[in-house]
């Protein structure tokens, strides 16, 4: 589902170009550097340095 949110109705012009794309996506969506509250107002890499 993820990958037709993101490379649905557009034409990449390499496999590369397309996986960069997806990757792009995915950074933003499951943002690793982003503070959550339901951790402690920690960052997911924070938390697991912490834990």
């Amino acid at each position: 589902m993820v990958k037709s949110e993101c490379l649905r109705g557009r034409v990449f012009a390499t496999r590369a170009e397309a996986n960069l794309a997806l990757f792009e996506y995915l950074d933003g969506f499951y943002n690793s550097r982003r503070i959550q509250k339901r951790l402690g107002y920690l960052s997911p890499i924070e938390f697991e340095e912490k834990h």
